[in-house]
C-alpha cells in the first residue's frame, strides 16, 4: 500500500509512474522490499473486527474477533493457526520427499533421523516499535501502520484500507456505447481509484505484449488479454471489439493510499450497436457541460421495464418494436448513452425501476459527475440527478398525492371541496402518483438555490379531473417549499403530465387558474363530475414550448411532457431540437431499436435572471 501526501498529487504521481512501467514492473516494484500485508477492517457500528493475512505456508486466514476482546487472545489464536499450518506443510513436504528432516521454518531439530518438532511461533504486535500490551482491546490495538510479527515474518497492518464492496460489469455490452461498471467502495472513492481496461485477444492473435501481469494474461487456457490503454472508469468499445470480452482491473483509492486490486471479466462479448440513434444528432448541441450561469435540464420518461416486458406491451402497445429492443439489458445501453451525452446539470426521470436506478443509472451518471435521488411509487418511481460540481442537495420534500391531500393541512381547503363529490374523491385517493421535490444549492454561490420538482401524473385518458387535483396538490406543496421553507427560490417543474396543451391541466398551470365549469371536471362522465375553481401562485412557462409530440406510439402521438419554469427567476437560453419526424418514424414508432422509450427527452438550457 502506498502512502503519499496530497490526494490529487498522489494520484498524478501514481498514474505517471504506472504509465512509465509495465503493469508487471509496477506490481513488482511496489512489492519489492515491502512487508506482508495484514488487513484489518474495524467499524465502530459493528461489534467485531476482521483480520486477514497469509501465513508462510501459503494459507490465507480470515479472522472475526470481538472489538472488545483483549489482544492477547487473538495473538494466541494466530500462533495456534500458524503452528497448525506449519504442521500441515511439514507433513506434505515429508510425503513428497524421502529426507527425514523436512520440517523447515520455525522448527526445533530433534536428534537422529526423527522428524523435527514444530515449536509454536512467537506472535507479537508492535506499534511505533514498541510491543502492544496483551491486555489492550482489539479496537485500540490494531492501529494502521502497526507491525504484526509471526515467527520470522512481519506484516504491515493496514486498518480500513480502501476496498471495493461491489464490482459488476453490465450483462449486455454494445460497440459505441459506454460501459459503466457498478461499483461501491468502503473507505475510498472512485475518483481516487485506478482503472485499467483489457480486451480479449482475437482468436489466433499473438500473445499479449510483455509486461501484462500474469493474472491478466489468461483467465482460462483459451483466453488471453491485451491492454486497451484506457485508464478511466468508463470504457466505450469500438467496432474492433465486437465479438471480444472485456476485463477491468481496478485498484481502490482514497487520495492518499490504495487498497487491494480486483479484476472482473464481462460475461458476454461486445455486440454490434444499432447504428445511428435518434439522440445522436441532439448530442451535437450538448458536447460540453454548460457554464456556471446556465442549468441544462432534462425531463424524460424512460419507460419502466415493468411495463415494457409484458405480453400486452409486446403484442398490443408496441407490436412494431423488435422484441430484443424491449429487453432491459438492450435498452439500458441506449438510455445510458443518451443521458450521458446530454452533459446535463439536472435530470428528472419518470418510470424508473428501482433496480434500474441502482444498477444502471447511478453507476453510469455517477461516472459522468452526477448524483441522484429516487422516490418509489409502486412498481416504479421518479429519479432526479444533479451535477455535483455545480450543485449540492440541500433537502428533499417528496410527497404522495393522496397521503398529502388526506393529512396535510396545506390542502385542507381543496379536500373540503373534493369531499362534496364522493365518487371523484374515491378515485383520486386510489391513485399512487407521487411528487419528488429536491432543493439544490449552487456550489459556486451558496446564495443561489433552486427547487427542482419531478412528477408523473395519472395516465388514464379520462382522468383529466384527477390530474387537475394532483397538480393543485403539487403546486401548493411546491409553493410551501419555495416560499415558506426557502423564500424566493426559483422553481423548475419537470415531468410526464399525461396532458396535452389543450387540456385543463395545462390551462391551469399556464394561466394560474381553472374555472369550475371547465369540461375536464367531467372527464369521466357525470357520475364523477367535481366542479371546482382552482388558482395557484406561480407564473409558469413551458420552457420547450408545445412540441407536436413528446410521446409517439402506434395508436397515439401528442405532447405530454413539459419542463415548467418560474418566469420571475429563470429564462430559456436554448432548447435542444427534438429528433426529426423522419428519425422518430424510421422504425414506425417508439420505442425502437434506435430509441429506448416511447417518450422523447426534453432538453433545454436555462439561465438565472
Amino acid at each position: 500500500m502506498w502512502r503519499l501526501p496530497g490526494a490529487r498529487a498522489a494520484l498524478r504521481v501514481i498514474r505517471t509512474a504506472l504509465e512509465k512501467l509495465s503493469p508487471a514492473e509496477a506490481q513488482s516494484q511496489t512489492a519489492a522490499g515491502a512487508m506482508e500485508r495484514a488487513v484489518v477492517r474495524c467499524v465502530p457500528s459493528e461489534p467485531k473486527l476482521s483480520l486477514s493475512f497469509a501465513l508462510a505456508d501459503g494459507s490465507h486466514k480470515n479472522m472475526q474477533r470481538d472489538q472488545s476482546e483483549p489482544l492477547g487472545r487473538v495473538l494466541s489464536r494466530i500462533a495456534t493457526n500458524a503452528l497448525k499450518g506449519h504442521a500441515k506443510a511439514a507433513a506434505a513436504k515429508k510425503s513428497r520427499k524421502s529426507r527425514p528432516n523436512a520440517s523447515g521454518g520455525a522448527a526445533c531439530s530433534g536428534p537422529g533421523p526423527e522428524p523435527a518438532v514444530a515449536c509454536e511461533p512467537v506472535v507479537k504486535l508492535y506499534y511505533r516499535e514498541e510491543a502492544v500490551a496483551e491486555d489492550v482491546l482489539n479496537v485500540d490495538a490494531w492501529q494502521d501502520g502497526a507491525v504484526l510479527q509471526i515467527g520470522d515474518v512481519k506484516y504491515k497492518v493496514e486498518r480500513n484500507p480502501p476496498a471495493f464492496t461491489e464490482l459488476q460489469l453490465p450483462r449486455y455490452i454494445m460497440a459505441g456505447f459506454p460501459v459503466c461498471p457498478k461499483l461501491s467502495l468502503e473507505f475510498g472513492d472512485p475518483a481516487s481509484s485506478l482503472f485499467r481496461w483489457y480486451k480479449e485477444a482475437k482468436p489466433g492473435a499473438a500473445a499479449p505484449e510483455v509486461g501484462v501481469p500474469s493474472s491478466l494474461s489468461s483467465s482460462s487456457p483459451s483466453s488471453s488479454w491485451t491492454e486497451t490503454e484506457v485508464e478511466e472508469r468508463v470504457y466505450t468499445p469500438s467496432n474492433a471489439d465486437i465479438g471480444l470480452r472485456l476485463k477491468l482491473h481496478c485498484t481502490p483509492g482514497d487520495g492518499q493510499r490504495f487498497g487491494p486490486s480486483r479484476e472482473l471479466e464481462s460475461v458476454c462479448v461486445v455486440e454490434a450497436g444499432p447504428g445511428t440513434c435518434t439522440f445522436d444528432h441532439r448530442h451535437l448541441y450538448t458536447k460540453k457541460v454548460t457554464e456556471d450561469a446556465l442549468i441544462r435540464t432534462v425531463s424524460y420518461n424512460i419507460l419502466a421495464d415493468t411495463y415494457a416486458q409484458t405480453e400486452f406491451s409486446r403484442t398490443v402497445l408496441y407490436p412494431y418494436c423488435a422484441p430484443y429492443a424491449l429487453e432491459l439489458d438492450y435498452r439500458q445501453n441506449l438510455i445510458q448513452k443518451e443521458l450521458t451525452g446530454y452533459n446535463a446539470d439536472v435530470i428528472c426521470l419518470q418510470e424508473v425501476d428501482r433496480a434500474v436506478f441502482s444498477d444502471s443509472l447511478v453507476p453510469a451518471l455517477e461516472a459522468f459527475g452526477l448524483e441522484g435521488v429516487f422516490r418509489i411509487k409502486q412498481h416504479e418511481g421518479l429519479a432526479t440527478f444533479y451535477r455535483k460540481s455545480k450543485f449540492s442537495l440541500l433537502s428533499q420534500h417528496d410527497i404522495s398525492f393522496y397521503e398529502a391531500l388526506e393529512s396535510d393541512p396545506l390542502h385542507k381547503e381543496l379536500l373540503e371541496k373534493l369531499v362534496l363529490y364522493p365518487s371523484a374523491q374515491e378515485k383520486v385517493l386510489q391513485r399512487s402518483s407521487v411528487l419528488q421535490v429536491s432543493v439544490l444549492q449552487s456550489t459556486k454561490d451558496s446564495s443561489k438555490r433552486i427547487c427542482v420538482a419531478n412528477t408523473h401524473l395519472y395516465w388514464h385518458p379520462k382522468g383529466g379531473y384527477i390530474r387537475l387535483i394532483q397538480m393543485a396538490v403539487a403546486l401548493a406543496h411546491i409553493r410551501h417549499v419555495s416560499c415558506d421553507l426557502y423564500p424566493g427560490i426559483p422553481v423548475i417543474f419537470c415531468g410526464d403530465f399525461n396532458s396535452t396543451p389543450s387540456t385543463g391541466m395545462y390551462h391551469f398551470v399556464i394561466n394560474g387558474s381553472i374555472p369550475e365549469d371547465h369540461e375536464d371536471w367531467a372527464s369521466n362522465g357525470e357520475e364523477e363530475r367535481c366542479n371546482m375553481s382552482l388558482t395557484h401562485f406561480f407564473k409558469l412557462k413551458s420552457a420547450c414550448g408545445e412540441p407536436a409530440y413528446t410521446n409517439y406510439v402506434g395508436g397515439f402521438h401528442g405532447c405530454l411532457d413539459y419542463i415548467f419554469i418560474d418566469l420571475n427567476a429563470l429564462e430559456v437560453e436554448q432548447v435542444i431540437p427534438l429528433p426529426s419526424h423522419e428519425e422518430v418514424t424510421t422504425h414506425q414508432a417508439l420505442p425502437s431499436v434506435s430509441h429506448p422509450s416511447d417518450h422523447i427527452a426534453l432538453v433545454c438550457d436555462l439561465k438565472w435572471k
